[in-house]
């Protein structure tokens, strides 16, 4: 074959990758879409993707987390040792929410279905969803183990060849509080897989294609040398970091060993502490998902994510480490520790490729699950109004870590990358009104960049009834860190209206006439906060992110409660 010949044929196995990821995209819109859970609707609180008839990922959708892809990426394998490719026909959709097959909680659900291309199976596609209510009780830490969380689905067949698998669906709605939603959800996953197939028959059509397996190969082999390229960037080494996590029953330290080789990254986990009693302990799968994130972030970001790209960074987790929970351990909330490993494994990179890393962040996300009506205050309070019943959960985040040339993100989701749910939305489906929601002044830590801020937000039901929270908060008594000279954000807050604190984690309820407050992690400040733009300073004053007295007391800046600076004032107080 001649190079020119050559050539052409890279460029064309390009062009069919590119239109493959369009295809999952499109997957991904269409079950934001149709979907019922605000959780995908609006947040974005899914992954979508299509596999070979191995199991390996062969694209992903943009639109998605971390850990639903990266997790997704291994479940799929385990959906074809039950139900080999073979055995499967056109209109079967397979569907489990099983943690350890999974994405790490009994909330998603990951729907696997078949593609058909003139008869023959040739791929599959796969993906995931947090729905808000699987029954038990619901989600949050409190559960002693993974049966007191919710429905448990094995893998098994929702749809076969297109019928609906009635006595599925009977168990499904009998065991949610939300059935219309959970059964809704659950059609919307397979219609989206349905939309995905139908392209890629359209794709293949097109391209003259009789299979994937040598789109699959050439995917594969492009993305594992270039991911080995850039690791080979990268200075090498052993490289250790911890980080400390509220807990429930006590703090939790994550720790790591990162070491740089010329095929791969590989972590240890050794030092991590135990597994919890609570709901907080993180399947392996969640582990991997979160830190190969955080690798890649910074190692390998513009490589499309597969599974050739994410085969080279490898994990060692000691066995009862709450980084590898076992079957029945409780793991509703996985997400609080999960979230934190990007930050572990930058605090590694940062002391090989320190200009690549962010400061700390809020990380995990701040998703209140609120509950209403006579699940929380029983059938009769003595001619008292009683709120009507609701299960809602609502995604908000603190603010991402300062870049090494740039301010952190204000209340962002890091490393989820989920969206904030609109105040609208939120009231639209639950007798919940958002009082408040502001981002927080002095919350970023200072820096040369400044961290991203956090927010305040308050939260009541409609006539101030009775509700309750079922809080999954971190960052309050360990708040994020800066780098290199960098203050830490300020650590979250969780109190009632009047002032009374809260704990961090578990079923409370907040009474008549009261309303939640919640205030968010900032995100930690990079470099020397008097090193700072004065300028800048004084539009973080203007902009209400920063107070006079602390742009004076932290970055040295002499400026007037309205953001005028002083520059003369400044000069005197810098030195």
């Amino acid at each position: 074959m001649s190079h020119e010949t050559n050539a052409l044929a890279q460029i064309h196995r390009q062009i069919m990758w590119n239109r493959l990821i369009a295809v999952v995209e499109e997957q991904a819109q269409i079950m934001i879409r149709t979907a019922f859970s605000t959780t995908v609707r609006e947040a974005g609180d899914l992954s979508a993707g299509i596999f070979d008839l191995h199991g390996r990922m062969m694209a992903q959708a943009v639109t998605g987390t971390p850990g639903h892809v990266n997790s997704m990426a291994e479940s799929v394998g385990h959906f074809l040792k039950k139900f080999p490719a073979a055995t499967m026909r056109p209109g079967d959709h397979y569907i489990t929410n099983d943690p350890w097959l999974g994405t790490g909680h009994l909330h998603d659900l990951t729907v696997v279905t078949p593609a058909f291309h003139n008869g023959s199976i040739v791929g599959l596609f796969a993906n995931t969803a947090h729905v808000i209510d699987v029954g038990g009780l619901g989600m949050g830490p409190e559960g002693r183990s993974v049966y007191e969380e919710g429905i448990y689905v094995p893998i098994v067949k929702c749809f076969d060849q297109g019928k609906p698998n009635e006595t599925f669906f009977d168990f499904m709605r009998a065991g949610s509080r939300l059935p219309v939603e959970l059964e809704g959800d659950i059609y919307s996953l397979c219609a989206c897989n349905d939309a995905g197939a139908k392209r890629l028959v359209e794709m293949m059509d097109e391209f003259e294609m009789q299979s994937l397996d040598p789109l699959a190969e050439f995917i594969f082999d492009s993305s594992l040398r270039a991911t080995l390229a850039e690791i080979a960037r990268v200075p090498r080494g052993v490289f250790r970091n911890e980080i400390y996590s509220d807990g429930y029953e006590e703090p939790v330290r994550l720790a790591a060993e990162m070491t740089i080789l010329d095929d791969g990254i590989e972590v240890d986990f050794a030092g991590t502490s135990g597994l919890s009693s609570r709901g907080i302990n993180v399947p392996p799968a969640y582990t991997r998902a979160y830190s190969c994130f955080g690798l890649k972030c910074v190692v390998a970001p513009e490589i499309p994510n597969n599974w050739a790209s994410l085969s080279p960074f490898r994990m060692k987790i000691p066995e009862g480490c709450i980084l590898n929970a076992p079957h029945p351990y409780p793991v509703s909330v996985r997400h609080v520790i999960g979230h934190l490993l990007p930050d572990l494994m930058m605090g590694c990179l940062h002391q090989t490729v320190p200009e690549r890393v962010t400061a700390e962040g809020a990380s995990a996300l701040w998703n209140p699950p609120l509950r209403g009506g006579s699940s929380v205050s029983g059938q009769g309070r003595g001619n008292k109004p009683v709120v009507g019943d609701f299960e809602i959960i609502t995604f908000n985040s603190g603010g991402t870590g300062a870049r090494p040339t740039s301010d952190g993100l204000n209340a962002t989701a890091f490393p989820s990358g989920v969206r904030t749910m609109p105040v609208e939305a939120t009231e639209n489906v639950a007798p919940v009104i958002l009082w408040r929601k502001e981002l927080k002044p002095d919350s970023g830590g200072a820096g040369r960049t400044r961290g991203g801020a956090g927010q305040i937000m308050e939260i009541a039901t409609k006539g101030d009834l009775e509700f309750a929270v079922n809080a999954t908060f971190d960052r309050v008594a360990h708040p994020p860190k800066g780098r290199e000279g960098g203050l830490e954000g300020s650590g979250g807050v969780v109190t009632l209206k009047s002032g009374a604190a809260l704990r961090t984690k578990g079923f409370q309820i907040i009474p008549d006439g009261e309303r939640l407050v919640l205030e968010l992690p900032g995100g930690g400040g990079m470099g020397d906060p008097t090193t700072r733009d004065p300028a800048l300073v004084a539009r973080d004053v203007r902009d209400g992110l920063v107070s006079a007295a602390n742009a004076r007391a932290l970055y040295k800046v002499v400026v007037s409660a309205e953001g005028v600076l002083d520059a003369a004032a400044t000069t005197a107080l810098r030195g």
